[in-house]
């Protein structure tokens, strides 16, 4: 019986790998060609990540001029093939979730689905309101002047002009906001778990290791709760929301769960804007006049005062350059959405199953979209908004679109204001000569060989 019941196991998942891996492939490819939609030819389990790897391989030694925004070629270049092939995609990956990105990320809300997702994001929703976001740009500033007067002590040391590598300094400074606004009293604990974070993408053992250390942090704060409330930080508005007093009509996450939206925090909130900083600082040195103009609006608005609060809503052309920078330089250059439905989508009927791939990256430097200057770097396209800046009100994608577009982004874009303002109020910066500029897409979009910066005091 035993072994009736293993050949019958054996026999299902044979079926169902041949209904995923052969006909559904088949089956879609044939309905969308029905309709005028071409694209590459799928091959038996791997799909194009064959040819998209060969692709990825001719473009892995590319390096760009610094005026060049261009990086398709190192990041993009099966799209822009296939594009110029095909005219439309049509795009056949390897439809198996990547249980790296799953582990490194955590199943919270960026990865739930249909009824998990609205239960995860009733929860966690509360934790990004404007007005407790507000409440953290102290955090944040106080965080930021922490890694400034590292700085200045650097540039005191060596005579005012001090050369510093800002990609790796950024990644130090959003894991600690994060670990503050996250963590709140129990940011000692917390600041342990970004380094150990990053390398989840290569061990299975740390996974444990961090789980735990979450587990110990939750458990604390449920132990020495208050009797009014958690904490303010994200963690206690999280714990809050679920608290077992608010009765049934509160959407309870469990430990687990729990768990998996402390890695979104961490993943979402400190490698992404990171990179977002990254880039920004890369921009405002290879354009001094932009440079010079954020400096007055910031010395207008906020003086010598720490940005905070309603002086950051002021920065207008901050604001600009961040979005146009966001443009260029999405951290995530492409999101996948997979068909639950039989959908008709821009008159192509969509068969349920197909995975939608948007590239980002792409989509940002399409012509037909933003215009003839596409590739060229102007932040005043986004003078009136962002729903102004193109032909289409949605199409920057930075934060995705919609009712899943990213619930961080408000945190993302006020902790860019207030660290760049500082830095503008203190530093002036120009470019390395041993930056070398190319692109690269580990999960989020980086420069492959760090931002070496030289900086200069502007207090000295």
């Amino acid at each position: 019986m035993v072994a009736a019941a293993a050949a019958a196991v054996l026999a299902s998942w044979a079926f169902s790998a041949v209904v995923h891996l052969v006909w559904r492939p088949h089956a879609i490819s044939r309905r969308l060609r029905a309709q005028g939609v071409g694209g590459p030819g799928y091959r038996f389990f791997s799909g194009n990540l064959g040819e998209i790897k060969r692709f990825r391989g001719d473009g892995a030694g590319v390096v760009l001029n610094v005026s060049s925004h261009d990086f398709l070629p190192i990041v993009q270049p099966h799209f822009r093939k296939w594009i110029s092939l095909y005219d439309r995609t049509g795009i056949y990956p390897k439809n198996l979730t990547n249980s790296h990105f799953v582990r490194l990320l955590g199943k919270g809300l960026v990865l739930t689905d249909g009824d998990e997702w609205k239960r995860h994001r009733k929860v966690v929703h509360p934790a990004f309101n404007m007005d407790k976001l507000k409440m953290m740009t102290m955090t944040m500033s106080d965080c930021s002047r922490s890694m400034m007067s590292e700085w200045e002590s650097e540039l005191a040391a060596k005579g005012g002009l001090v050369e510093i590598e800002l990609s790796r300094r950024f990644e130090e400074l959003t894991a600690d906001v994060i670990s503050h606004t996250a963590f709140g009293s129990s940011y000692k604990e917390g600041k342990q778990l970004p380094s150990d974070h990053e390398k989840l993408f290569k061990t299975w053992s740390l996974d444990k290791k961090v789980r735990g250390m979450l587990m110990d942090i939750i458990k604390t704060r449920h132990a020495n709760k208050n009797v009014a409330w958690y904490g303010n930080d994200l963690l206690g508005l999280m714990l809050e929301a679920c608290a077992p007093e608010h009765g049934e009509s509160c959407p309870q996450l469990s430990m687990d769960e729990i768990i998996d939206e402390c890695k979104t925090f961490f993943f979402a909130g400190h490698d992404t804007t990171s990179h977002l900083l990254t880039w920004t600082m890369f921009l405002l040195s290879t354009h001094p006049d932009w440079q010079e103009k954020l400096r007055e609006e910031i010395a207008m608005e906020c003086g010598d005062k720490v940005p905070a609060g309603d002086m950051l809503n002021k920065l207008k052309m901050v604001n600009m350059f961040l979005l146009e920078t966001l443009r260029l330089y999405s951290p995530v250059s492409l999101i996948r959405r997979k068909v639950g439905t039989d959908i008709e989508l821009g008159g192509i009927k969509m068969p349920e199953g197909a995975l939608l791939t948007i590239p980002i990256a792409t989509i940002h430097r399409d012509k037909e979209v933003w215009g003839e200057d596409a590739d060229e770097f102007r932040p005043e396209r986004f003078e009136n908004g962002v729903t102004r800046a193109a032909k289409h009100p949605n199409a920057l994608l930075s934060f995705s679109s919609g009712p899943r577009s990213c619930i961080g982004q408000n945190f993302a874009m006020i902790e860019a204001k207030a660290v760049i303002a500082m830095i503008l109020q203190r530093f002036s910066f120009t470019l390395s000569p041993k930056y070398v500029h190319a692109p690269t897409d580990v999960i989020t979009l980086r420069p492959k060989y760090g931002l070496p910066m030289i900086l200069k005091s502007l207090k000295l």
